[in-house]
């Protein structure tokens, strides 16, 4: 048999090379295996059409034995045509290759075509559907090599069985289900089996009998269960074993085990081993001849067995996901063969040991993401093969070491995410095979200084969120094979004009944003070369730009661009919106002063763009609308219009914010077709109008926000069962009628604000039932009646457990308020000792925070970011009466309590001294008597107190922070007496009082303004505290 190789890589152009001539004049009858295979040296590519339907080759196809066209043919053939006239071919190698318009024929098409073959890959091919029964005729196969084609689904055949001559299956990164075929285990030539990767694929593994041939055998990622280690006894050539799923367990006497003498490398995942580990490593620890161990999720929680020092033949050991804590053992240091390490994501604690210095031969070394701490080891500078250094993910600190000096073969540092400290030392740029750097995200400081670039061969520098300081070293601009530079969040100052990076040729990521530098633009380059002609990702937020960088202009092939937070002025020119798009996927101009946009049509013409951020500018007019966007932002801008039935254009778009702005007119009922859109927020504009009935009703949106706008009607009560929704905000509209109890369907609700509108009805208690609900806004509504807790809710101490906001004032709601009201909401009762996180909506291509407007201290005041630790209930304005259920005592992390303007009576509960993180009570307009109860001077974060307009008596404490407060906090109440009021206290109001100092040093609480940004309106005001309470991004409304 005559091989020939035609080595064609990449098509130059649809002609034909002249220069393959000589290759034509084989002889057709002489060729019997046909490989056109890559080959770095030719820059041709022909497609099999050309070769083969063209006949630009002039082959017997008839004759041929073998053919490989693996990663070559880019287009994507027509499945039968390919295989037409080779009825003798034996061995089939389509990896790479495209086949997926031949649909789910292709296993039917080989069954009809190649009777004779033994061999057929088709790795990679874009394979799916189920295999055919017609595949069952190869009976002749050896070989089955279908990974990596996530399309096929289905069972694995039975039919394989058949294939008496089967030596290699390979069915893994598949779709397989069901339930494997027993009967191939015991197929008498079967040497490698492969199934991993195949999550529905169940199993058992039989007793192999005695003389089975198996060398591979990985069941790894599916769903074998019930495996026993006892099942491999018969195994005695087994090299490579790979388990996973299930139960495997292991019996205490299963030591013939130690036969599988044979076994190379081992690879568990995912094993939850019934009985002792212990046992079970003292098997792995046996097994001498082990070259290659993974131990992947196998959450043990034992301490690291000092019996892998054992493993003296090892040349690759991994773990990650395992559950060993306490520290490495320094057993591991025996291990003088390893060529990889690898420890990543366990619960190792303390330092490194120092006889990882012993492994000379280590070129990878990882060791990341655990509790590992301490200096980094001097021991590392012994390693003088290592290529590859990983410390990433740990608490490692003080300073990079200087023996890292030593590792000269040293291509690839990963120092961070540690606390390293100290200056940058200059030798890591220069160190010979050095290509990339990354000393992100630690506490590292200083300049950098200047270093030689002769030898340097730098290709990656990531040094971004450290604390350095200084100009940016001339010396980067000098790294002429650089492509990536990553130097944002820190703290360098200076100017950085663009035109100095004219050397940085094939640089493709440049990264300067959040530090004090200012960039100028990098037009008028003398050197007459294209400024940066590779560069496809341009991150320049926070840098002081003042125009748009206009060699950008001459950039062919950008994908990220973002000059956010900047003070750009003017027009978004022209070329923005047609140079790159083919090939812009992300732009973020917000945060700017742009005012116009340059469009020759309001459809912006990008193919591949994700995410457009043009929010917080003043831009007006039209806004453009891009088509098959995801993301998109234009939030805080002047934009007075969207193209008609612009929601015709969302079909791919999964985030729309079009907030604040001045935009009228009514919702297309196009959006219903938009079955991507997540977050669809058009708050604060001049919509009006009916809501469309499917935002409520639909399974696609996750937040809804019409917040202040002028939609009317009523909602529609036909919520779906699968409703997704999680904030529903349409708070400031003229929405009538009652609250959709369809809503209870929505189980994953979160926020819901429907205040100030005109519903209706009760209260809805089967709100409750939402175990996700946080925050309830039902105020200046029409909602009224009892605040009792219906009878059939009573025994439930479920509802409302996670409620952290609840307000429902300036309704007319009335009569006692049931003290359960307070037993119920668990989440006011948690005690926190941290600041919380932020409520916000992720995996949106873009975060998405919650908003809620609440009285706080006496104004309405919007939290444009919430978290999870605010607490606030408003009941006031309503018309409840009776006594203020002591169980409001209860609530010891809430931070806000307004029951001002009711018709409260009797006492203040004295339990509300208990609630310690208050810092805003109203009982304001009440008709409360008797004193103020002296464990209120306990509320030491209190800083609004409303008392007025009651009938309280006797003198106002005299400690803490009631010094604090004015008359306005007591006037209305003829009883009351002692300062700040005028009316002094006579003998007969004087008792015996503890006075307490003011702890300035327990509370420091300080009021400042600022103006919102990007909102053009407003102003926004913050709470400073010592402790780190609840204000932060606050805007009063």
């Amino acid at each position: 048999m005559i091989l020939v190789d035609l080595a064609f890589r990449k098509m130059a152009s649809r002609g034909y090379p002249s220069s393959l001539t000589s290759t034509f004049l084989i002889q057709a009858s002489t060729v019997r295996f046909l490989s056109p295979s890559a080959n770095s040296q030719t820059s041709y590519h022909w497609t099999f059409l050309q070769c083969i339907i063209l006949n630009q080759l002039k082959l017997q196809i008839s004759m041929l034995s073998g053919m490989a066209i693996t990663y070559w043919c880019y287009e994507s053939p027509a499945f039968k045509t390919l295989l037409a006239n080779l009825n003798n071919l034996r061995e089939l190698y389509l990896d790479g290759v495209d086949i997926s318009s031949s649909g789910e024929e292709w296993s039917s098409a080989l069954g009809k075509a190649v009777p004779r073959l033994q061999v057929l890959s088709m790795v990679y091919c874009q394979l799916h559907g189920a295999i055919h029964s017609s595949l069952s005729s190869l009976r002749s196969l050896t070989v089955v090599n279908l990974k990596l084609n996530d399309g096929i689904s289905g069972a694995v055949p039975e039919f394989f069985t058949d294939f008496l001559n089967l030596s290699v299956l390979q069915l893994s990164y598949n779709n397989f289900s069901g339930w494997f075929p027993q009967t191939i285990f015991q197929l008498k030539n079967i040497r490698v089996l492969d199934v991993s990767h195949n999550e529905q694929l169940s199993g058992h593994l039989p007793e192999f009998p005695g003389g089975a041939s198996l060398e591979t055998l990985n069941i790894q990622y599916t769903n074998f269960s019930g495996v026993r280690l006892s099942s491999f006894s018969n195994l005695l050539s087994l090299t490579e074993l790979g388990l996973e799923g299930g139960s495997i367990s292991m019996e205490p006497n299963d030591l013939f085990l130690n036969k599988l003498n044979s076994l190379q490398n081992l690879q568990l995942s995912f094993a939850q081993f019934s009985g002792e580990f212990g046992p079970f490593f003292s098997w792995i620890s046996s097994l001498k001849n082990l070259t290659s161990l993974q131990l992947s999720e196998c959450y043990s929680s034992k301490i690291m067995p000092p019996l892998i020092g054992n493993l003296t033949n090892l040349t690759s050991l991994e773990m990650t996901f395992c559950g060993f804590f306490g520290q490495i053992s320094p057993s591991i240091g025996n291990l003088n063969k390893l060529t990889s390490l690898r420890i990543s994501d366990c619960a190792f604690s303390g330092t490194i040991p120092s006889s990882i210095g012993n492994l000379k031969k280590l070129r990878r070394l990882e060791i990341s993401y655990s509790e590992l701490s301490g200096p980094i080891t001097t021991d590392f500078g012994h390693l003088s093969n290592l290529t590859a250094l990983v410390l990433t993910g740990c608490r490692f600190s003080g300073r990079i070491p200087s023996t890292i000096v030593n590792l000269t073969q040293l291509i690839y540092l990963d120092l961070s995410q540690n606390d390293l400290r100290g200056e940058i030392p200059t030798y890591l740029f220069t160190l010979p095979a050095m290509l990339q750097l990354e000393l992100s995200s630690n506490q590292l400081s200083g300049p950098i200084q200047e270093f030689d670039t002769l030898y340097s061969h730098m290709i990656i520098v990531s040094l971004g969120q450290n604390q350095i300081s200084g100009q940016i070293p001339g010396s980067f601009f000098q790294l002429t094979s650089l492509i990536d530079l990553d130097l944002s969040s820190n703290n360098l100052t200076g100017l950085v004009e663009l035109n100095s990076l004219w050397k940085l040729r094939k640089l493709t990521s440049l990264d300067l944003s959040n530090n004090r530098l200012s960039v100028l633009d990098g037009e008028g380059n003398k050197s007459r070369v294209p400024l940066l002609p590779k560069l496809s990702i341009l991150v320049l937020v926070s840098c002081n730009m003042t125009t748009m960088p206009r060699f950008l202009m001459h950039i062919n092939h950008m994908e990220v661009l973002d000059l956010s937070n900047n003070i750009i002025q003017g027009t978004i020119p022209q070329w923005i919106w047609e140079t790159w798009n083919d090939s812009l996927r992300e732009l973020d101009l917000s945060n700017n002063m742009f005012t116009h946009m340059q469009l020759t049509s309001y459809l912006l013409p990008y193919s591949r763009l994700d995410s457009l951020d043009l929010s917080s500018n003043r831009l007006q007019g039209q806004a453009p609308m891009p088509n098959l966007l995801k993301a998109v932002d234009y939030s805080n801008n002047r934009f007075s219009s969207v193209m008609p039935n612009f929601t015709a254009y969302l079909s791919q778009t999964v985030y729309l914010k079009l907030s604040r702005n001045n935009i009228s007119g009514h919702i297309p009922h196009s959006v219903c077709d938009a079955s991507n859109l997540k977050v669809l927020d058009l708050s604060y504009n001049n919509f009006s109008g009916l809501i469309p009935s499917c935002l409520i009703e639909g399974r696609s949106l996750v937040v809804l926000n019409l917040r202040e706008n002028h939609f009317k009607g009523t909602l529609s009560d036909n919520v779906s069962d699968h409703c997704n929704l999680q904030t529903i905000d349409l708070h400031g509209n003229n929405i009538q009628g009652q609250l959709p109890r369809s809503l209870s369907n929505c189980a994953d609700l979160g926020i819901l604000d429907i205040g100030n509108n005109r519903m209706v009805g009760t209260f809805p208690f089967w709100l409750g039932r939402l175990s996700d609900l946080r925050i309830i806004v039902l105020g200046s509504n029409l909602f009224y009646g009892s605040l009792t807790y219906p009878t059939r809710d009573r025994k439930s101490r479920e509802y409302f457990s996670k409620l952290q906001i609840i307000d429902i004032a300036s309704n007319n709601f009335s009569g006692n308020l049931d003290p359960q009201w307070f037993e119920r909401l668990a989440s006011m009762m948690a005690k926190f000792n941290d600041m919380g996180n932020i409520l916000s909506h992720q995996s949106f291509y873009r975060d998405y925070h919650d908003t809620v407007a609440i009285t706080y201290k006496g104004q309405y005041v919007t939290f444009e970011e919430v978290l999870t630790t605010l607490t606030a209930i408003d009941f006031s304005n309503n018309a409840l009466e009776g006594d203020i259920p002591k169980s409001v005592g209860s609530l010891v992390s809430l931070h806000i309590l307004n029951m001002s303007h009711n018709a409260f009576t009797g006492r203040i509960p004295p339990q509300i001294g208990e609630m310690r993180q208050l810092e805003s009570l109203d009982l304001s307009w009440n008709k409360l008597s008797g004193e103020i109860p002296q464990e209120l001077t306990d509320l030491t974060f209190l800083s609004t107190l409303g008392l007025c307009r009651n009938k309280l008596d006797g003198r106002i404490p005299q400690s803490r922070q009631f010094l604090t407060f004015e008359n306005t906090s007591y006037e209305g109440n003829t009883g009351l007496c002692g300062p700040p009021l005028s009316k002094p206290c006579g003998d007969s109001s004087n008792r015996n009082e503890v006075q307490v100092n003011t702890s300035r040093d327990h509370v420091d609480i300080i009021l400042f303004l600022f103006v919102g940004v990007g909102f053009g309106v407003g102003f926004t005001a913050g709470i400073l505290m010592k402790w780190g309470k609840i204000g932060k991004w606050l805007r009063i409304a």
